[in-house]
């Protein structure tokens, strides 16, 4: 529920409807090389992927040549992220693409399933995540003096808005875990949300429902979190907001089986509000995608690139 790098992955989250659909025509690509960036190939059938990947993410079939450029901008993403971070710990990309998979409903395993019949590896995928992440951490570092967006700008740029800010909250929560084996089948996390929906209709205080929930088999309670509306994505504020103190969330499915959070305090708190925190990101996204874009053209400039 508390993403940690999602920010610049959003794109690739899709509805499974919209994944079977596009992706229904089987891999015809040979691996064939056609450039050689920095000494790397990316061949026909890396394209073939990289095209289906952004059709998902865009509803739009890109041209070749844009899925090939695609390609060569994340080789380059990462040949320059070896001479700055000495190394990618594999459980961020991990945790990413399962957040993906949990947007998409489902778990990883049904998620690569769904890939991998279709010809698209998973492989492909994380390739396309650990890239994004890398440059992020590269962008961020190198211009962050450039990102930072002060309150004047905010306060200037928030003038003359009509829309009511909603006010800052303050929750404390208590994760509830309905575990589920690791390598199960799909029946065994349905059968697993019938139970959180079960026990969610009967919580009715975090003193009681707690001490219940610590009593049933194969449930874990967690420690407690805070956190602020500010800092949650739209759709996570407004579960928290229709969630009563003292009640439960609705379950989410997670890797680990299936999640609720229980509500034990909403309190007014100090600090940025949602709106102003929208306007800080909008802001400081707007500064990123053009700073980013212009760093990666001069990094094309003085790559060795040989297109075959």
């Amino acid at each position: 529920m508390m993403p940690s790098i999602e920010t610049g992955l959003r794109k690739l989250s899709l509805p499974v409807l919209t994944l079977a659909a596009i992706l229904a025509a089987p891999l015809a690509a040979r691996a064939q090389v056609v450039v050689i960036v920095g000494g790397e190939p990316i061949t026909e059938v890396d394209i073939h992927q990289r095209s289906r990947l952004m059709e998902l993410s865009t509803q739009k079939k890109p041209s070749r040549q844009e899925a090939l450029d695609d390609l060569i901008d994340d080789k380059l993403k990462v040949q320059l992220s070896k001479r700055y971070i000495a190394d990618v710990p594999k459980r961020e990309i991990e945790t990413a693409y399962a957040n993906i998979a949990r947007r998409a409903g489902m778990t990883p395993a049904q998620f690569a399933k769904s890939i991998a019949s279709t010809g698209v590896t998973p492989e492909a995928l994380k390739a396309r995540i650990h890239a994004d992440y890398v440059w992020g951490q590269i962008v961020r570092a190198k211009f962050q003096g450039s990102l930072q967006v002060g309150d004047k700008e905010v306060e200037v740029k928030m003038q003359g808005a009509t829309a009511q800010d909603p006010t800052n909250y303050e929750y404390k929560l208590r994760p509830v875990l309905f575990l589920v084996p690791r390598g199960a089948a799909p029946a065994a996390f349905e059968a697993r949300k019938k139970d959180a929906d079960a026990f969610r209709a009967r919580f009715q205080s975090c003193e009681e429902g707690l001490r219940s929930a610590m009593a049933l088999p194969d449930v874990a309670v967690r420690e407690t979190i805070t956190r602020q509306s500010a800092d949650l994505a739209e759709a996570q504020r407004k579960v928290l907001n229709e969630t009563a103190v003292g009640r439960l969330t609705p379950p989410d499915i997670t890797p680990q089986g299936v999640e609720v959070f229980a509500v034990c305090s909403k309190t007014a708190a100090t600090g940025e509000t949602p709106a102003k925190r929208k306007v800080r990101d909008e802001m400081f996204n707007e500064r990123y995608q053009a700073l980013s874009k212009k760093f990666l053209k001069d990094l094309r400039k003085q790559a060795l690139i040989e297109y075959k």
